[in-house]
């Protein structure tokens, strides 16, 4: 089984829980701060700024709002530290991240994926997540049907030009 797959819904029901208090920017700190921490179990906050190319005043503020809910564990000056929760929904924010890229360069968009990723994944529900998992698990499991598809792509996008 890919790591990238979901194993539970409780990333989903955790997302709905803080989903009034975690904004789009929130998310994003959360799901690299749980990405950064993959590798040290920690984060310090200038690598942190870093990472998301903002000032370190800025990640302040935020890993502060992510502290205030019970997020992480961080100290001024000190290491970021996900909490049980934050990780758990670190690791969905990341997963569901991944499931959308994935599919993304399984269509094509292989110029600014990331940013159409980024875009996406802060707005797409449950359900729709679920469901392109669900098809990236098939076009996996089946590739003639996804070779098919690729040869359709190309004869279509040769016919355009």
């Amino acid at each position: 089984m890919d790591n990238r797959e979901f194993h539970t819904v409780r990333g989903y029901q955790l997302l709905l829980q803080n989903n009034e208090q975690l904004t789009p920017a929130l998310e994003d700190y959360l799901e690299m701060i749980y990405r950064s921490s993959l590798e040290n179990g920690y984060l310090r906050i200038n690598k942190l700024a870093e990472l998301l190319n903002v000032k370190a005043s800025s990640a302040s503020k935020m890993v502060k709002k992510l502290g205030d809910l019970g997020l992480l564990n961080y100290e001024k000056y000190g290491i970021i530290v996900l909490s049980d929760s934050g990780r758990e929904i670190g690791k969905f924010l990341l997963e569901r991240h991944s499931t959308i890229e994935e599919f993304l360069r399984f269509i094509g968009c292989e110029e600014d994926v990331l940013v159409q990723t980024e875009l996406i994944e802060h707005s797409i529900n449950s359900s729709t997540l679920e469901n392109i998992k669900i098809l990236n698990s098939f076009f996996a499991d089946n590739k003639e049907i996804t070779d098919k598809f690729r040869e359709y792509k190309n004869s279509m996008a040769s016919s355009v030009q």
